[in-house]
């Protein structure tokens, strides 16, 4: 028999929260880690609710989409505990309404653990018997003023869209938004309630790894708000395999009835269901829905309410009301008791019976409502009232996305940018529309819309580009935050970093990581395994949780490798040691870095542009270089300079085989881009990123064995005879688990040796480095060891080429001063190469970059008020030589 604390007299309890046990067996959660059974997770939230405590109280819980933070939100709402459901990704609001509202008790997660701190051992609050849940309005801002909702506005709204949906407890939905978003949050309560399953994740659909989890899981739904449709279409969703998906949900904000069309199309081809839905937080989650078979002749509708609500359309002065339209005015089972601005409010019972959306609204012949405007959202500017809305719908019919907003001023507007409008043609047309002066209209071309962390229309960070650009404030993430942001916007190019930007997501590739993982070490005493794709305002957290830097510093392998590979390789060729296999071992170090950094996007075209761009930043360097050795010595010949040396005479000796190295590496860089680009490739890979690689190293290991009839190892270029090398180190950043990366281990322990007759220290060399970039992330070393290698590593592909020439000038004079000079001029030869290649690069984005400045600007004196917009696009960076060109 299961037993829970009982909620007091006079309290409720969630029913849903409280009668999970009776699924029994059923699976209640899916993650990354493993599956839960509705039977455990009803023990976890059991003993969970005992060590919350038997007198009410009220509980601050950092949301996340994890299973502690679940089990903690279901226990409380078991037990009777109101909860006060904040943004876990954002600590500053967190602090604020912990100072607002003074809990009793608050939540904290970290390295793994759960930590409840009990502030005291009742309440000082009086609280309501009805209140369950306290949640923002703003999302992420962590403003004082919250949403009261009561255990039937939870329970009657989870019922009403569990109803419509018409979940089953076969289903399974994935946690595409935030916990403590009200639609993030609706797509729980209602899978709970029916005993269906949740894919429990914090992953982007961005992420690969997510649509891995997702199909393994067996998901059945989708939810998404505008913006993750534009990551849809980003990621190739609509050709994604996708067996079991049952319906896809959006809410959040208006989707244009031509995308809404598109999607309800795609899903009647491919199996699955469209519903668009409307709601407030005020409404607890959903007020209506369009049913899906409505969706392709209605596109522009909301729909019709929810089962149990009802609306009615009140006039108002803003319209003429005789085209019947009115403020759309809501009335339901799920209408929040109140607002709250301060402790004392929580003591207080229902204040709203009936909730007046703001929204300008008219119904349909069809009976279906559609939303016109907002009224809240009129401004009034030299005597005209002008509604927003109404701009970005006129903008949308000339093809262009924007967002409006305004004051008496004037009107700011943000258009993403479309060739052939720029703001002087958008600012004429909407002066034209509205007639208003032109210098009343400020426009605002952007790569991207700002939106909120939840996807939406971000309007604040909009407002702000009119005002003048002004020293940034150290608001989101305090000073190191910030200093984090300048610097990944300095090496990266990127003047609209945001806390929530990640080296990945920012463009970021192998190119730039070196100075990167170097600089993020030095300002952050440790490197993160996952530094690459964590974002920043994660970064700026030590090991435990603190800012401070670990005593120990690390260098990440990778660049230990580089580094330690090319004076090897400098230093094997001058004859100072004898220690080669280094151009080898850095074929698996590019092999691992083109699968972290080149395959970190899950959109075919960017992986592709990706690819390119780094193959022409190994290339036309290598090109000039040699076009200018070509020109003072006889060492090369054209073909050298066209990179077809070895591909032409591979049995060839002599000079022209020194740079067989970036010959291979552009060969394969080039195939595996080819080989990517086909549809049915990519998709294998994004759902099988481990069997793909470890496939192609048993092709790579046919002809390391000259298994496949091909001629003699010296009669073939070095390309096919070494691609095996570059296949094991893309296997190895794949490898996820144990088991994986012993596999790639025994593979590479068992075919390196023989491939250097006659060299065992070559082999032996070889093999460590590779279990080193295998199983150790970092190594020990300290703050100058990390300045060099981050040197050498960085310039490593312009040492590689130059030495052939540099070191037999000084070679006479003495073998170490040749080594030293080696290096010195393959440093000054990237120093110039990264100079001239952010000159070009400046110049070419010299127009936009204002309008990144200016939007920079905005978000970080925002960040406090709107949280933070992770805004993927491809990097300018070129600074140092790729890993994988030596």
């Amino acid at each position: 028999m299961t037993l829970l604390p009982a909620p007091p007299v006079g309290g409720l309890a969630l029913p849903l929260a409280r009668d999970l046990a009776l699924h029994g067996d059923r699976t209640a959660l899916m993650t990354a880690e493993g599956v839960v059974s509705y039977r455990d997770l009803a023990g976890r939230v059991e003993d969970t609710a005992r060590r919350l405590g038997l007198e009410r109280r009220l509980i601050l819980l950092p949301g996340a989409n994890t299973v502690d933070a679940l089990v903690v939100h279901l226990a409380a709402l078991s037990a009777g505990h109101p909860v006060l459901l904040v943004p876990g990704d954002h600590p500053e609001a967190v602090e604020s309404l912990t100072a607002a509202y003074d809990p009793d008790v608050v939540v904290h997660f970290g390295s793994g653990e759960c930590r409840i701190e009990e502030r005291r051992p009742g309440s000082a609050h009086d609280l309501h018997p009805d209140l369950a849940l306290l949640l923002s309005t703003s999302g992420s801002t962590g403003s004082p003023k919250l949403v009261r909702l009561s255990y039937e506005n939870l329970q009657a709204n989870a019922e009403s869209i569990a109803t419509y949906l018409g979940i089953r407890d076969t289903d399974r939905a994935a946690t595409t938004l935030p916990m403590h978003y009200c639609y993030g949050l609706s797509v729980i309560h209602s899978h709970l309630l029916r005993g269906a399953g949740l894919v429990l994740t914090g992953l982007s659909v961005a992420d690969t790894c997510f649509w891995d989890l997702f199909r393994t899981a067996g998901g059945t739904a989708l939810a998404g708000v505008p913006y993750t449709f534009d990551l849809l279409d980003r990621v190739g969703f609509a050709d994604m395999d996708l067996p079991h998906l049952r319906y896809v949900t959006q809410a959040g904000g208006r989707l244009a009835p031509e995308r809404v069309r598109h999607y309800a199309e795609l899903g009647a081809r491919r199996g699955w269901d469209l519903f668009v839905m409307y709601g407030q937080t005020e409404a607890t989650a959903r007020m209506a829905y369009l049913p899906a078979s409505l969706a392709i002749e209605h596109p522009g509708a909301i729909g019709m309410p929810v089962p149990g609500g009802s609306f009615h359309l009140e006039p108002v002065e803003e319209t003429p009301g005789n085209d019947g339209t009115g403020e759309l005015v809501y009335t339901g089972p799920n209408v929040m008791l109140g607002y709250a601005h301060s402790p004392e409010d929580l003591a207080l019972g229902r204040t709203v019976d009936v909730l007046r959306t703001g929204d300008l609204a008219r119904r349909t012949e069809a009976g279906l409502y559609e939303i016109v405007g907002r009224r809240s959202r009129f401004v009034k500017i030299l005597g005209l009232r002008i509604d927003p809305r109404q701009i970005e719908a006129m903008l949308e019919r000339h093809g262009l996305d924007a967002l409006c907003t305004g004051d008496d001023e004037g009107l700011a507007i943000a258009v993403a940018r479309r060739p052939g409008w720029d703001e002087r043609r958008i600012r004429r047309r909407v002066a034209e529309e509205c007639g208003l002066p032109a210098r009343t209209v400020h426009v605002h071309v952007l790569p991207d819309l700002p939106r909120l962390p939840t996807g939406k229309p971000d309007y604040q960070a909009v407002r702000a580009l009119n005002r003048p650009a002004e020293h940034p404030a150290h608001v989101t993430g305090g000073a190191d935050t910030d200093d984090l942001c300048a610097l990944y916007a300095r090496l990266l190019d990127r003047p609209d970093v945001t806390p929530g930007s990640s080296f990945v997501s920012l463009g970021g590739d192998s190119l730039s990581y070196v100075e990167m993982s170097i600089r993020l070490e030095q300002r952050l005493g440790h490197l993160p395994h996952s530094w690459h794709t964590t974002p920043i305002r994660e970064l700026r957290q030590g090991p435990n949780g603190q800012g401070r830097p670990r005593r120990r510093r690390t260098v990440e392998t990778s660049v230990a490798l580089r580094a330690v590979a090319i004076m090897c390789v400098v230093g094997s060729h001058i004859g100072i040691f004898a220690l080669r296999g280094g151009a080898h071992l850095l074929l698996a170090v590019a092999g691992f870095n083109f699968a972290r950094f080149l395959l970190s996007s899950p959109e075919r075209r960017e992986r592709t542009h990706r690819t390119a761009r780094s193959i022409a930043r190994i290339a036309v360097p290598t090109m000039a270089w040699t076009a200018f050795a070509l020109l003072i010595s006889d060492d090369y010949d054209l073909s050298n300079v066209l990179l077809v040396h070895n591909a032409l005479w591979p049995e060839a000796g002599g000079r022209g085989i020194h740079l067989w190295f970036v010959e291979a590496l552009v060969y394969i860089l080039l195939v595996m881009t080819a080989l990517l680009a086909i549809p049915l490739v990519h998709r294998w890979e994004r759902r099988f990123p481990y069997v793909l690689p470890v496939t192609l190293v048993g092709i790579g290991l046919l002809t390391r064995y000259e298994l496949v009839g091909l001629p003699d190892r010296a009669q073939i270029t070095d390309a096919v005879t070494v691609f095996w090398l570059f296949a094991l180190g893309w296997a190895a950043a794949r490898s996820s688990t144990v088991p994986q990366r012993l596999l790639v281990t025994i593979a590479a322990l068992a075919s390196v040796p023989g491939f250097f007759p006659g060299e065992p220290r070559r082999e032996l060399f070889v093999m460590v480095g590779f279990c080193l970039l295998v199983w150790c992330p970092a190594l020990p070393s300290s703050g100058r060891i990390n300045q060099l290698a981050g040197l050498l590593a960085g310039s490593s592909l312009a040492i590689y080429l130059t030495h052939w020439q540099i070191y037999p000038i000084f070679d006479g004079l003495s073998k170490h001063l040749a080594f030293v000079m080696s290096l010195l001029f393959g440093v000054a030869y990237a120093a110039g190469v990264a100079w001239l290649i952010q000159r070009i690069s400046a110049l070419r984005g010299s127009d936009r970059t204002p309008h990144f400045r200016r939007l920079g600007v905005a978000r970080t004196r925002l960040r406090r008020e709107v949280g933070r917009h992770d805004s993927p696009a491809g990097s300018l960076e070129d600074r140092r030589a790729d890993s994988r060109g030596q």
